[in-house]
């Protein structure tokens, strides 16, 4: 399986005296294989989330082509985009994404309750207690800290089981143990044959990786 971008690209309208437009994301080709852990590194601002954004079907290009297998992306409809996402890929946000409302492991199982899917609360489980936050199965977001809501976000994309996983700062708020822990497994679920995709600024997420990237003024250029 690849995640194939085809010359995607992000531009929008800003009009400084005359009409005009400026990419946050000029024209990208980047194919992302099973089985590797890639990184994508840079200065906020550079681009990072809103090419993270195209890759996962969230955002709509400008211009360009993105395949998931021989799936056109793309080309598909709302219902259809939304199922393919649901169940191939696990998008790690970097901002809160939790639901108040709910505890720690209905938002983990939410997506899986979406389209009738079987009980997951098994892999749920075991996910909790891979992030180390098992204990936290009944409580509620707003008992969390900031690291323990993103390996909750982390738990939830991984029960789903998808062939990708595009995680934005999955390490942010973490501590060098639970950088560790998390960085882990990635590699982990690569190994397992996922479609891994980190935009980080985890400069030791590099001994982690396959290959890496450095974006600036939406441009990406090969690193490692």
């Amino acid at each position: 399986m690849i995640l194939k971008a085809e010359s995607i690209a992000k531009r929008y309208f800003r009009k400084t005296g005359e009409a005009n437009y400026f990419y946050a994301v000029k024209p990208v080709d980047l194919t992302l294989e099973s089985g590797t852990v890639t990184v994508l590194m840079g200065r906020s601002g550079s681009g990072k989330t809103t090419l993270l954004n195209m890759l996962s079907g969230l955002l709509w290009p400008s211009e360009g082509q993105l395949w998931l297998g021989e799936t056109n992306v793309y080309s598909l409809d709302d219902w259809r985009l939304s199922r393919l996402r649901n169940e191939q890929i696990g998008v790690v946000p970097q901002g809160r994404s939790a639901i108040d409302t709910l505890t720690v492991m209905e938002n983990v199982l939410l997506p899986g309750a979406l389209y009738g899917k079987a009980d997951k609360t098994g892999m749920a489980r075991k996910w909790l207690e891979e992030m180390g936050i098992g204990h936290l199965a009944d409580a509620r977001p707003g008992e969390l800290s900031g690291g323990e809501l993103r390996r909750m976000a982390i738990a939830r994309a991984m029960t789903m089981n998808p062939q990708v996983i595009l995680a934005d700062e999955p390490t942010g708020d973490l501590d060098d143990e639970n950088t560790a822990l998390v960085l882990n497994a990635f590699r982990t679920a690569a190994s397992q044959g996922k479609i891994v995709f980190l935009v980080t600024h985890e400069t030791d997420a590099l001994r982690y990786t396959d290959r890496a990237f450095q974006m600036d003024a939406g441009e990406i250029q090969l690193v490692k």
